[in-house]
């Protein structure tokens, strides 16, 4: 072994992963051996992490992934006990829905919202497309997770409307990016970044869903390297060096990363009973509630009940509250 330094994962393939150090972009593979203790997840290494590297002549090695401070994680599709993590090492996330081509649910957006309240990552709702959408619509969503306490940004990844705010959110932060295919994702970080290049598509007209423009979450970074993270990466003319006091990527400019679309986002981690408790606006009246356990379904007394009928609580959001406990129960 030539030395060993760390580096920040930038992009994830499957067997090959595309790493960042103070020599540049390069590609590494998994040390076969290297797992996770105690974890169920089908990727022990993601975009975002730290990692350390093994360097063996012209070839890369990560040995080990540095303690992470957050993370956002879902459920694996069709493998109930087992779980996905996006993204790490976070400082906010954005969900980006659509009211049209596609439409967003609202079960999806709070799906993604309640996972980031329980595993400690500030979210952000961006509705766009809002070019396309009556003013009561936009009115109402707004209203929606207003309530809640959410910000929301209104964007238009096509007329621009929205882009300098949403750039200003980004700036000088680590931000994971999300949605349902087709919700604008990549036209959105392009359109605040117009050097990057990130492919974008269409919206399929046979079925009004997205189609997957993005393959792989990929971290960006929204400056002057932007040209060097995008493109395809090859082994860098100077390597790495330095051991472990070479610096990895670190948090300094403004870093994206945009993720598959996904149509689906189940619950991991989370139990029935401490549902409600990832609901900041059912969390701040829960404690009226005339029972200690309450399940906030059926008992007398119910103060979050009761504010869902005041209108304090957006029935949207109480609605998504008793899907999640009905739907993901069968999975515990």
């Amino acid at each position: 072994m030539d030395s060993r330094f760390v580096a920040t994962v930038m992009r994830s393939t499957g067997s090959w992963y595309d790493l960042w150090a103070s020599g540049g972009v390069f590609r590494a593979r998994l040390r076969g051996k290297l797992r996770l203790a105690g974890s169920r997840s089908t990727n022990p290494v993601v975009v975002g992490d730290v990692v350390e590297v093994d360097r063996e002549g012209d070839e890369y090695w990560i040995a080990a992934v540095m303690p992470r401070r957050n993370y956002v994680i879902r459920r694996s599709t069709n493998l109930s006990r087992e779980s996905h993590i996006i993204a790490a090492n976070l400082d906010q996330a954005l969900v980006v829905a659509s009211l049209r081509e596609p439409r967003t649910s609202y079960e999806f957006i709070d799906r993604f919202l309640v996972t980031c309240e329980a595993y400690g990552v500030p979210a952000t709702v961006v509705l766009n497309k809002v070019d396309l959408l009556p003013p009561d619509e936009v009115s109402h969503f707004v209203g929606v997770y207003g309530l809640a306490g959410y910000r929301v940004i209104l964007a238009s990844g096509t007329s621009g409307e929205g882009v300098g705010e949403l750039g200003e959110f980004l700036r000088g932060r680590t931000t994971l990016v999300s949605g349902n295919s087709g919700v604008g994702k990549s036209t959105l970080i392009g359109a605040v970044s117009p050097g990057l290049d990130i492919r974008t598509g269409a919206v399929s007209r046979a079925h009004g869903k997205g189609m997957h423009t993005t393959t792989f979450s990929t971290m960006y970074l929204l400056d002057s390297l932007a040209n060097e993270t995008s493109s395809e990466v090859s082994q860098p003319a100077a390597p790495p060096s330095g051991g472990l006091n070479a610096q990895p990527l670190r948090a300094s400019g403004t870093f994206v990363i945009d993720t598959p679309g996904v149509k689906g986002f189940g619950l991991i981690g989370i139990e029935p009973a401490e549902l409600a408790r990832y609901f900041p606006e059912m969390l701040a009246v829960s404690g009226g509630c005339g029972y200690y356990n309450c399940t906030h379904t059926h008992e007398p007394d119910c103060a979050v009940m009761a504010a869902v009928e005041r209108g304090e609580i957006a029935q949207e959001r109480y609605v998504s509250y008793l899907k999640m406990l009905e739907e993901d129960g069968k999975h515990r």
